[in-house]
């Protein structure tokens, strides 16, 4: 499991065709991609399972607990994007509820654009 940042801080100012916003780049693909997104409530959990293909998970809004193989739980919040592996066993469960992008594809590499959280 690898946690990288894409929160305003790491963003980029984009200025062209007059426009004034920051923008965290995330991720590219040339293959097909599945794109969701996960409303998690209070107490919420997706269960430990293994990752059918590689899995970026953007944490939009609240926060929460990851683990991946390992098996020790990193504290997340908004701004954060947890990389699991195909085939890596993980799980993410929160107390106060939860909103992330879940992103799928057989080729995610988020390290080209996004720098791993320090903490």
């Amino acid at each position: 499991m690898i946690i990288f940042s894409f929160d305003q801080s790491v963003s980029k100012r984009i200025t062209r065709f007059d426009s004034n916003f920051a923008m965290s780049r995330v991720i590219q693909t040339t293959k097909p991609a599945h794109v969701g997104c996960m409303y998690l409530e209070e107490n919420g959990v997706i269960g430990w399972h293994q990752a059918v293909t590689p899995q970026l998970l953007l944490i939009l809004q609240g926060e929460g607990l990851v683990k991946g193989a390992d098996e020790v739980y990193a504290k997340v919040s908004a701004g954060d994007a947890v990389f699991w592996e195909k085939g890596e066993w993980h799980e993410t469960k929160t107390e106060a509820g939860l909103t992330a992008i879940v992103m799928e594809s057989e080729e995610l590499d988020p390290g080209l654009f996004m720098s791993v959280r320090t903490d």
